[in-house]
This record gives C-alpha cells, sequence and structure tokens, in this order.
C-alpha cells in the first residue's frame, strides 16, 4: 500500500504533432486512437484518469472521456500538467505522453511500484541514458509547485531539464522499449515493427 497523495492519470493528447505530421493521440497502433488506449491502461491503474487537450480539440472527443482543457499559461507539455494540477492539487500526477506507442500495463504497474511519493517525481529512464522521461512518470504535488516557481524564475519551459534539477526517482523499466518515442514517420515505423515482436 503506497502512503502518498491519491494517483490521478493523465493523457497529454494537446501537442500539435507537427513533426509526426498528423495527430500522434488518434494513430491506432492498438486498433483504436492512441489517447484512448492509453486512457484506458491508465484508468486500470488510477483513481480517475483525464485527457489532457487544447480548447479546439475539445468537441471532438468522446463524452465517455474526462478532459482537462490547457489554460494556455505555459509552453510546452507543462501546459498540460500544470492545467490538471489547478483541477485537482492534491492529487499525484501518472502522466503519459501520446508517442509512446509500446508502453503496456506491466510497465505502468513496475513505475507505480517503485513509487517515492517524497521526492518531486518517480519517472521512467533508459539505463544507458540514465536522464528522467518527464511525459513517463509519477509528479507528486509538490513538484508542481516547484514547477511553477521553476518557469517563473525564467529557467525555461523544459519539464525534464526541471526534474534533471531536482530530486527524483528513477526507474530502469524491465522493457526499455516502452520508452520509445514515436515523433517522426520513422519512429512511426519503428514502433510497428517493435509492436509486431512485443
Amino acid at each position: 500500500m503506497i502512503i502518498g497523495p491519491k494517483l490521478n492519470g493523465l493523457v497529454l493528447a494537446g501537442g500539435k504533432s507537427t513533426r509526426m505530421g498528423k495527430d500522434k493521440g488518434m494513430i491506432p497502433y492498438h486498433g483504436m486512437p492512441q489517447r484512448d488506449y492509453l486512457y484506458h491502461l491508465l484508468s486500470r491503474v488510477c483513481e480517475k484518469t483525464y485527457v489532457s487537450v487544447r480548447s479546439d480539440q475539445k468537441d471532438g472527443i468522446s463524452d465517455d472521456f474526462e478532459t482537462i482543457v490547457d489554460e494556455n499559461e505555459f509552453r510546452g507539455p507543462y501546459n498540460g500538467l500544470l492545467s490538471a494540477f489547478k483541477k485537482h492539487s492534491e492529487a499525484a500526477w501518472l502522466v503519459l505522453a501520446c508517442d509512446l506507442p509500446i508502453i503496456n500495463l506491466q510497465s505502468l504497474q513496475e513505475l507505480i511500484a517503485a513509487r517515492d511519493p517524497n521526492v518531486l517525481a518517480t519517472t521512467f529512464a533508459q539505463k544507458e541514458n540514465p536522464l528522467p522521461e518527464p511525459l513517463c512518470a509519477i509528479w507528486e504535488p509538490k513538484a508542481f509547485k516547484s514547477s511553477i516557481d521553476y518557469l517563473n524564475a525564467g529557467n525555461g519551459t523544459c519539464p525534464r531539464k526541471f526534474l534533471i534539477n531536482n530530486e527524483v526517482k528513477l526507474v530502469f523499466p524491465t522493457n526499455p522499449n516502452v520508452l520509445l518515442n514515436a515523433n517522426s514517420e520513422e519512429e512511426y515505423k519503428e514502433a510497428i515493427i517493435k509492436l509486431s515482436l512485443e
């Protein structure tokens, strides 16, 4: 039993997907749009789950999904992270980006089992390049408070840089493929091949 704030799930689906050339959240790696797949995955391990979207995407999302509309206060993924925190500041958030086609239930269970609520975040990382993966991580409530200070101080808007400079717990997944980011057509093709071998 984890001692710590309750855990909500957040699918980050509000990006523009410019490098991919199409909405990454709509790619059907698993027979349904990726954002739907991740939502169902997170719903199995989190107390409540939400999809983070831009205001112009909201009408295209089924009423079956809880959404949080980006407030557009900050650039990049921090937009979705902090919009979620403002709605439910008491919760920790298990955050997943839409560009993680190989992530699965087992890997999420690994991350949750390793969670340390005493640090700012528990995050997956690759062994050969042990940098925190901020968009496949559990962010504790205090991480968001510190993030707002970090952003207001003008230190940039990169969540990875924020985590590198703070106390986090790195977790190396049993299957390192789960951290494959598919942001381009080439990476999409690589993901399809790896999924066929899983």
